[in-house]
């Protein structure tokens, strides 16, 4: 199987180099870039299956480089952050960051939650180029699995990052039943989930906004006292 290459965008030399070279010993094509304009001159010249930013960086931040990558939808992106910034984390996933890590992290987790953001993308093409592809249609909605899109009852696409369509995913094929977050964490986010995990909380509030912006879909997903959250609308598999 082809190496996963994976860009550390990290100003700080020593953490750079100690990260590239533990991804490096776990089998990842891992490169450290100091700059975005470095990542970016690594972008054009081949595939990066997955973005590690720091977010302090000189000139463009790694915020500023996170939504320009999530605006073209391409490159799966991990945030790290200093411990305290708890408003840059929030940041960070609200414009589709996949997944954050506070500094200092212990190298076990970074790797684990590097496997499991690189599982769930190469599960996805995986499902688009060999399984049949998966339709589920609901209150005029329709989802198609394989191709990671969201249609809305008047047509339109509806735009959503990696972590909130695999959400939607979760509550879809589990339709009015009451999912707790422990369940959504682990459906999600698998072994790299944290009992104090606040991701899903953040990309399930920027997913219900999403869904409120088009016709019915304020009522998709309600919240269900002391329970968790229910998808709302029966499920027809096409």
């Amino acid at each position: 199987m082809e190496e996963s290459c994976i860009a550390v965008v990290e100003d700080d030399r020593e953490i750079r180099s100690m990260v590239v070279d533990l991804l490096k010993r776990e089998g990842f094509a891992a490169v450290g870039c100091g700059t975005t304009a470095e990542f970016d001159q690594l972008h054009a010249r081949q595939r990066i299956d997955l973005a590690i930013l720091d977010v302090m960086l000189p000139g463009e931040d790694g915020l500023s480089l996170c939504r320009r990558l999530r605006a073209r939808g391409e490159v799966p992106v991990m945030m790290v952050t200093a411990r305290g910034d708890e408003i840059d984390r929030i940041v960070g996933l609200e414009i589709g960051a996949d997944d954050y890590l506070p500094k200092p992290f212990n190298p076990r987790e970074l790797v684990a939650r590097a496997r499991a953001i690189l599982r769930r993308t190469r599960d996805q093409q995986r499902v688009v180029s060999v399984l049949p592809v998966e339709r589920y249609r609901f209150a005029g909605w329709s989802i198609d699995a394989g191709g990671r899109s969201v249609v809305d009852p008047l047509g339109e696409a509806l735009e959503l990052t990696g972590g909130e369509f695999d959400l939607l995913l979760c509550f879809v094929t589990h339709p009015q039943r009451v999912l707790n977050r422990d369940q959504l964490l682990d459906w999600t986010r698998g072994r790299s989930a944290s009992a104090f995990d606040r991701a899903v909380d953040v990309q399930l509030s920027r997913l219900r906004r999403k869904l409120a912006t088009r016709e019915g879909g304020e009522a998709l997903i309600k919240t269900v006292r002391g329970g968790g959250y229910q998808f709302t609308r029966p499920v027809d598999r096409a």
